[in-house]
């Protein structure tokens, strides 16, 4: 077992620096590999990435490029996004090993558990995200009237639905943050159930703010899970104080 990897008591301020280090190239290592295979596959995560754009307009979905480095951002911006959430597990694997040696035994126990939760909620945020972005788009589009012509410079395309989905898988993260506000009695289940109305009405204003596209849909599409997720952070908080 390396010594990076062992959860130590007592450890001075230059081992915690040199433990935060390693785990730092490690993340950073993951990223730059996979971002230089996202770099190599950039024609198929293009197309990935455009079917929203072609799904709202069938008819006529490309993008209308006017800077002889628009084609270069673009790769090198894929490539980064690629690195980041396909790297998530690895970040968020050795973020909690770095936060560990620092945890009670009872709290260790649900390292594993609120690691694998949080990939599955933010990949499940990337995803309704992804499948909204066609709706918002026809939104988008229409709400500017039939006379405008739909051309699209990629890396403005790519910026507001790269910006969706990191919001919708950051927020998607919301049960998981307030199970483990549960678990360290910042709050109870009870002060949450007994908040609930207050909750709602803040999720449906912070879901129409932070929705980036501004469509009605996209912000439904955050709002309700963020809802279902609230009750169900409620009942696994329950769970875990028995």
């Amino acid at each position: 077992m390396s010594r990076y990897s062992r959860a130590q008591s007592g450890m001075t301020l230059a081992e915690h620096l040199k433990e935060l280090r390693y785990r730092f190239m490690v993340m950073a290592t993951a990223v730059f590999v996979i971002g230089v295979l996202g770099f190599v596959f950039y024609t198929h995560l293009l197309d990935i990435l455009q079917h929203p754009y072609c799904a709202a307009v069938p008819d006529h979905c490309k993008f209308l490029v006017t800077n002889p480095l628009d084609g270069l951002t673009l790769r090198v911006k894929i490539a980064l996004f690629a690195g980041f959430v396909l790297a998530s597990p690895i970040i968020l694997w050795q973020t909690w090993r770095f936060i560990t040696p620092g945890l009670k035994s009872k709290e260790k126990r649900y390292v594993v558990p609120f690691v694998v939760a949080s990939i599955a909620f933010f990949a499940a945020g990337v995803v309704v995200a992804y499948f909204s972005f066609a709706h918002a788009i026809a939104f988008l589009k229409s709400i500017g009237g039939s006379s405008l012509i739909t051309e699209y410079n990629p890396n403005q395309y790519l910026t507001l639905f790269l910006l969706m989905m990191f919001i919708f898988g950051l927020t998607f993260l919301f049960p998981v943050v307030l199970v483990a506000l549960e678990l360290v009695n910042v709050v109870n289940p009870r002060q949450l159930l007994k908040g609930w109305r207050i909750a709602v009405i803040a999720i449906t204003v912070a879901s129409a703010v932070f929705t980036p596209s501004g469509d009605p849909l996209s912000m439904l599409a955050l709002a309700v899970p963020l809802v279902v997720f609230y009750f169900l952070a409620i009942g696994v908080g329950k769970l875990l104080k028995k």
